[in-house]
């Protein structure tokens, strides 16, 4: 009991932390609070759920309070008898709580969400929603998940948290990695509306494998299947939302609420007298498959496309490169531009090239990384070279990045480390290759990597159709989906067919 109490207690404290501090400038904030155990101390690096954004940074009376909601009571004129017949009329995959907790959020959405936040959400929603139904219709889970994303992000794409968190979706960097999402120097996944919607899609999909609850599911899109395992457990192996909702994190238990609020807001606008902002989004885009490099400025110059609309309907290139000459990316404009760009596709390609592409620039973008911050917390068996690979970066880096004079460390020591930095994890592959190549036999690199990871072999796994590198690691205890990747010199992506070496646990 006393360990329950100081549970609240800390929770309590972080969240007037959290309200206290700067807010960045976005459309949503993230609160990046995930207590891990009772009193184990906050860190980014062990953050691996997908956290609630809300609108805290408004200027409007009603949200700030919007962290502490459940001690706000929204009044409204609508009749509890019409607002519980309009959720069930929503005619949901799966059933629609209703509740006082429940209507807040409903009066939240539909009335009291001032300044044109609404307006301008359901405004961006006719150009993203159908993307994000789309996806849920092509992995075969419940379309209106995605209101999910309107409390994610408020369908900014470019929304980003203090804790890290990106993108329409707001998945942290571990998660994204996990599924598939592309980071490095020119590129981010998780801003792009395509890719970042498959990954939620797959996300909710592996949780719904976990807890057979669609309303679980979404609980643990916000605070991590980890998180909703210890609620079930603490309330005695419940596993139905309510039941383990006093013993959710505060942000989980509002979250439920919120997705049934957006949802409500999405298909009865009109019943509270609220139109849609023309928020000047495409209503038809064509897409591109781009294999050189292309900068936004050549189409801004050569085809007479403002530059912010090109950003604004391809946010994931970070530098407003699309870097073809890797490997082919895809280009979205309004289709009202598709005609002038396949006929100037040649010369827009050449367009001022050599100084836009010029080696300086490209070298300097290439050598920041995905310039992601994260604390890492060094752990029994952990050194330097370890940590180093693991976060693709250097040794000297890390040490010059933490102020270090020798390569020693302690248990439990935090580290400052810039992911990507100036030596990725792929050029790190490319070296080994190439030692190996040059004369090195395979055993010998075998060996390099077993010294590297300090683990040996305790199984083979063969990929199944279905797969994910998270949902493969929980085969194994103390093995997470980033021990799989290192451990094999692998990123993300992974095939059927594939085999995987399952390292030891620390």
């Amino acid at each position: 009991m006393k360990k329950y109490l100081l549970f609240l207690i800390i929770s309590l404290c972080l969240g007037a932390i959290c309200s206290a501090q700067n807010l960045e400038q976005s459309d949503s904030l993230g609160l990046e609070i995930a207590i891990e155990g009772y009193v184990d101390e906050i860190e980014t690096e062990n953050i691996d759920s997908l956290l609630l954004a809300w609108y805290a940074n408004h200027k409007s009376e009603n949200f700030s309070a919007l962290e502490n909601l459940d001690t706000v009571h929204f009044e409204t004129n609508v009749p509890d008898s019409v607002l519980v017949k309009r959720v069930q009329d929503i005619n949901c995959f799966f059933k629609l709580p209703y509740n006082d907790i429940v209507k807040n959020y409903i009066v939240l959405y539909s009335e009291k969400m001032k300044g044109g936040r609404i307006e301008k959400i359901l405004g961006r929603s006719n150009y993203y929603m159908p993307i994000f139904e789309e996806t849920m219709d092509r992995h075969n889970i419940p379309i209106e998940l995605k209101a999910m994303s309107i409390i994610e992000s408020g369908l900014n794409p470019v929304a980003t948290s203090r804790a890290g968190a990106r993108g329409l979706w707001q998945f942290m960097y571990g998660t994204a990695k996990n599924y598939g999402l592309q980071i490095n120097s020119f590129v981010d996944e998780r801003l792009d509306p395509v890719k970042s919607a498959d990954a939620a899609a797959r996300y909710l999909k592996d949780s719904y494998i976990i807890f057979g609850d669609w309303l679980l599911a979404i609980a643990s899109y916000n605070c991590g299947p980890g998180n909703v395992n210890k609620a079930i457990r603490r309330s005695g192996g419940k596993k139905d939302f309510w039941d383990i909702w006093p013993f959710l994190p505060r942000e989980t238990r509002n979250y439920v609420p919120a997705f049934v609020g957006a949802l409500y807001a999405m298909k009865y606008y009109k019943e509270h007298r609220i139109s849609p902002e023309d928020v000047n989004l495409p209503t038809s885009i064509d897409t591109f498959k781009v294999n050189k490099m292309l900068h936004f400025k050549q189409l801004e110059e050569m085809i007479d496309i403002p530059l912010d609309v090109v950003k604004t309907l391809n946010p994931q290139y970070k530098h407003n490169i699309v870097p073809g000459n890797e490997k082919e990316y895809i280009l979205c404009l309004p289709m009202s531009y598709s005609a002038a760009f396949i006929e100037k596709e040649d010369t827009i390609y050449r367009h001022k090239a050599d100084s836009l592409f010029n080696p300086v620039a490209i070298k300097k973008i290439k050598e920041g990384g995905d310039g992601e911050l994260i604390y890492y917390r060094v752990q029994s068996g952990d050194y330097l070279g370890r940590i180093a690979s693991r976060h693709g970066c250097t040794v000297n880096q890390i040490k010059q990045w933490n102020g270090l004079s020798s390569n020693t460390i302690r248990v439990g020591q935090r580290l400052r480390i810039y992911r990507g930095g100036r030596s990725s994890a792929s050029t790190t592959s490319k070296s080994m290759s190439a030692s190996s190549s040059n004369g090195a036999s395979n055993a010998a690199s075998t060996s390099a990597k077993k010294d590297l990871s300090g683990r040996t072999t305790i199984a083979v796994y063969t990929v199944k159709s279905g797969d994910s590198l998270y949902l493969i690691a929980k085969n194994y205890s103390g093995i997470s989906a980033e021990d799989i990747m290192a451990y094999n010199g692998i990123g993300s992506n992974i095939k059927p067919g594939m085999q995987l070496k399952i390292p030891s646990a620390n």
